[in-house]
């Protein structure tokens, strides 16, 4: 990690435009409170004006707010050269099987791109690419096609490698997955979404690289005696349709039938977050004075780590009470990246309170 002590290589990094800090350090002005990326075009500033933050939660934090040129309230991974270079690569082979010996010819130590990813998304490189090829056998599978050949599209060398995986994800191998609810994969701008639906209503919507979704996904199978197989539903296409408009900044809403699965008091947490409009946020005490239980607060955030319909439930508009960004099961790049798209509504003021379709427990 860089070391954000050091004033002298900071500056003299700042005054480079060093594209290798993107994602390790941001700078902030003291003379006109404003933060910025170190790769900023912006006129640079004297060094005795300058402090240094590893992210834009820290410089908000210190009172500092953000440079509308270079936009460093975003997901700093977006302006990365070794994520940009990498994350292209995968979208352009999502099949190949990716190694350290790929990254190495591309100029990357490994052992950099591995922390890198991990600070940004949770996870390393190489377990994305497993995920994107694992979504191509998922696909033929989809479709009806035979096990050999989404292995191959996947990209593994045997079946049981594919099994596993699929097992990992879903809790059991893909030749079982057959029933009333039908699981399938949402392509969004932060990544794949596993979508569990039946014809009348959505039960289950996570980001596929969230660590606890194969536990989640084990529990609802059992919830519903195993009846969760590979396909898709009208509600299926629905709240993939939802979830395009939400994502283009034309509806903050995600008004969609909903089953929720849960005690009377995660009900009323969930629906509080609902509660939140698009581009507003609040925090697990004001969470809880909304439920009438102040003092309930662990609780609440209990519940909100509880809930199965992500964005549709909206627990990423929750943050610290000092305004610092708090943990996230999906990431907090993606809530980073999710507060700032949802800003656009409160400024558009749209309607955006999640008075969804019905919901039932």
């Amino acid at each position: 990690m860089r070391d954000l002590t050091d004033h002298d290589q900071l500056y003299a990094a700042l005054l480079a435009r060093d594209a290798a800090y993107e994602g390790v350090a941001l700078v902030g002005v003291t003379t006109t409170g404003i933060f910025c990326r170190l790769t900023c075009p912006a006129r640079k500033p004297r060094p005795q004006n300058c402090r240094w933050f590893p992210d834009a939660a820290a410089a908000k934090a210190a009172g500092f707010r953000a440079c509308l040129r270079c936009k460093p309230g975003g997901a700093q991974a977006d302006a990365h050269p070794l994520i940009a270079d990498l994350t292209a690569a995968l979208a352009a082979r999502p099949d190949h099987r990716w190694s350290e010996a790929d990254l190495a010819a591309r100029g990357h130590d490994p052992s950099t791109v591995r922390r890198l990813f991990r600070q940004h998304f949770g996870q390393s490189f190489l377990q994305m690419a497993r995920t994107a090829r694992l979504r191509q056998g998922m696909a033929t599978l989809h479709k009806g096609g035979r096990m050999i050949d989404a292995q191959l599209e996947a990209g593994f060398d045997s079946s049981s490698g594919f099994r596993e995986a699929f097992r990992a994800l879903f809790g059991h191998a893909p030749h079982q997955m057959q029933g009333d609810l039908r699981a399938d994969w949402i392509d969004t701008p932060l990544g794949g979404m596993v979508v569990i639906a039946d014809d009348d209503a959505l039960h289950l919507l996570e980001f596929v690289d969230r660590k606890a979704l194969p536990q989640g996904l084990r529990r609802l199978s059992a919830l519903v005696g195993g009846r969760i197989g590979l396909g898709r539903t009208a509600v299926t296409d629905q709240t993939e349709a939802a979830l395009a408009r939400f994502f283009e900044g034309r509806d903050g809403r995600l008004d969609l039938p909903l089953r929720l699965v849960g005690t009377p008091f995660q009900a009323r947490v969930w629906q509080a977050l609902r509660d939140i409009p698009a581009g507003e946020t609040r925090s697990y005490a004001q969470l809880a004075a909304a439920i009438g239980q102040p003092s309930a607060v662990r609780a609440v955030a209990a519940a909100n780590g509880a809930n199965r319909l992500a964005l549709v439930v909206p627990c990423h508009r929750v943050i610290g009470s000092d305004g610092s960004m708090t943990g996230y099961a999906g990431g907090l790049w993606r809530k980073e990246r999710l507060i700032a798209l949802e800003s656009g509504y409160r400024a558009a003021n749209r309607p955006t309170r999640l008075d969804a379709g019905p919901a039932s427990l």
